[in-house]
């Protein structure tokens, strides 16, 4: 497979669905957008940049709810040939300052409901915008700024895709790190392509009459190719939704618009299964769902499964790579591992040594594949340390079985090592998971009275459940060496996430530290 060297993303999907113009692209709260509105919508965003002056690779901060304008205005920019920087919707003013400042941001496209956040944001810094567009206004709009519909009402569409080539910045996504600020992560048009190439078609199979829900937001990169570039390379329809993806909210949409594959997180499936209005098979068109951004327990994939009869197809991914680069496959799922390889992407187990670990041991995954990032923006020094010459360095340890299959074993500043031997807190976590009581836990190191370093849970349980300590430290002593058993465990009503679902062991590290 190639790309040629002139390749604007926007258009390629634009041409691929013109003969679909009135099939629905996207269902949000507020209606319907054909792919033909889509199309016509997005190349008068793109006039309406260039017309307020923003040129070829300058950066659009995009700060935008889950809604239909959210993929005009992420094809619009790709169109004009400027870079969108799509942000976390749930971040604080000082973050999305620091954002504008470091991305240089020339325009932003923001939902009306964020706009407060956003202004407070600039009155921090001295950066200036020269254009402000507001999706979905909910008041009077600044003397700078014009409504999303009023921008694209005036403006004719434009002629001609800007002719960008296929390893052109197309877009970035900043990290969420757990310490230090978040990275600007550079992405090309092509990477966009190579996902649905590599991913969305051979594993997911999508077609033009699936309809697809993703929980994960569209400015994460997991949620950007599960709601935008998988489902619009076949034709698909998506359903959008601007609320927190809780599981009565879930539901809603899995009953109203009976989405056929829907894309979660590990915490949101056991969340929801947990619920007492979890809806009956009989109730939702599920034919398939896939779970990414921390390690799915078997115990969830199982209980799912015999709920509804649909496998989840749990898989790796990051932002430096876009999309997910190892993944079980349907009909091939192997529980409680992450699965094998994507065809395209060449993965590595390393041990500290740098060499290759033999299957069975714990190393630090490193992967090859065409969707890797071009840099982390302005920052050399961790650019050089992930992209290593072809290679991503992801910070995750796994283990390889002697079939293929790989199993996640932790990230690699949360891997403990009790009386000299590695512990992955997910195993720990899985273990507690498969208590009928649990309904979360999450992991950490804490040192003894003779500093030496011994596992601590942290556990939420079910409502209405009861357990006792004692009885979790031997349910998990009776399934998992003796020496990974957690010496310490503490009850708590909820775990420190980010916005994505991912469990911040950091954080209840930093506690213990103030204990």
């Amino acid at each position: 497979m190639s790309l040629p060297a002139r390749f604007n993303f926007a258009e390629h999907l634009f041409a691929l669905n013109r003969g679909r113009a009135d099939r629905t692209a996207y269902i949000d709260d507020r209606g319907t957008l054909s792919y033909g509105q889509l199309e016509d919508r997005a190349r008068r965003l793109a006039a309406a940049l260039k017309a307020a002056g923003v040129r070829r690779e300058e950066r659009v901060l995009l700060l935008m709810l889950d809604n239909n304008d959210w993929p005009v205005s992420f094809l619009g920019c790709l169109y004009a040939g400027v870079v969108p920087v799509a942000v976390n919707t749930l971040l604080t003013p000082e973050d999305y300052a620091y954002m504008l400042d470091h991305s240089r941001a020339q325009a932003a496209l923001v939902s009306g409901a964020l706009l407060p956040t956003l202004q407070d944001a600039m009155a921090r810094g001295a950066h200036e915008l020269q254009a402000l567009i507001v999706s979905q206004p909910t008041g009077a709009l600044p003397a700078n700024a014009q409504a999303f519909d009023d921008a694209i009402a005036k403006a004719a569409p434009l002629a001609a895709p800007a002719n960008t080539a296929s390893d052109d910045p197309g877009f970035w996504l900043y990290s969420s790190g757990s310490t230090g600020k978040p990275k600007g992560t550079v992405h090309t048009h092509a990477n966009l392509w190579w996902t649905a190439e590599l991913y969305g078609k051979p594993v997911l199979a999508l077609t033009e009459d699936d309809v697809c829900f993703s929980a994960a937001k569209m400015y994460f990169a997991y949620g950007l190719g599960n709601a935008l570039t998988f489902p619009l390379t076949v034709g698909a329809t998506v359903v959008l939704m601007a609320e927190r993806p809780t599981p009565d909210a879930t539901f809603r949409r899995w009953t109203e618009h009976k989405p056929t594959v829907f894309f979660g997180a590990p915490t949101g499936f056991a969340g929801m299964l947990a619920s007492p209005r979890l809806p009956a098979r009989d109730t939702v068109a599920l034919r398939m769902c896939s779970s990414a951004g921390e390690a799915l327990p078997g115990e969830i994939a199982q209980r799912f499964k015999a709920h509804y009869g649909c496998e989840i197809i749990d898989g790796i991914g990051s932002t430096e790579m876009l999309h997910i680069f190892i993944s079980n496959r349907p009909g091939d799922v192997r529980y409680g591992t992450t699965g094998k390889p994507v065809d395209g992407y060449d993965v590595e187990l390393r041990g500290e040594d740098g060499r290759p670990v033999p299957d069975g041991e714990v190393g630090d995954l490193y992967i090859r594949g065409p969707s890797s990032a071009l840099m982390y923006w302005t920052n050399r020094e961790k650019s050089r340390d992930t992209f290593q010459g072809g290679w991503t360095k992801s910070g995750d340890k796994y283990t390889r079985d002697a079939d293929g299959y790989f199993t996640y074993a932790g990230r690699s500043d949360d891997m403990l090592k009790v009386s000299g031997i590695y512990v992955s807190p997910f195993e720990v976590e899985a273990t507690l998971m498969q208590h009928p009581a649990v309904l979360e836990a999450a992991v950490i190191g804490k040192e003894d009275a003779e500093g030496l370093t011994k596992t601590k849970a942290f556990v939420v349980l079910k409502d209405g459940a009861a357990a006792t300590e004692d009885e979790l430290k031997a349910f998990v002593k009776e399934r998992l060496a003796p020496y990974k058993y957690p010496r310490f465990l503490e009850f708590v009503s909820e775990l420190p996430k980010t916005a994505t679902g991912k469990i911040q062991r950091f954080r209840l590290r930093e506690r213990e530290k103030q204990a």
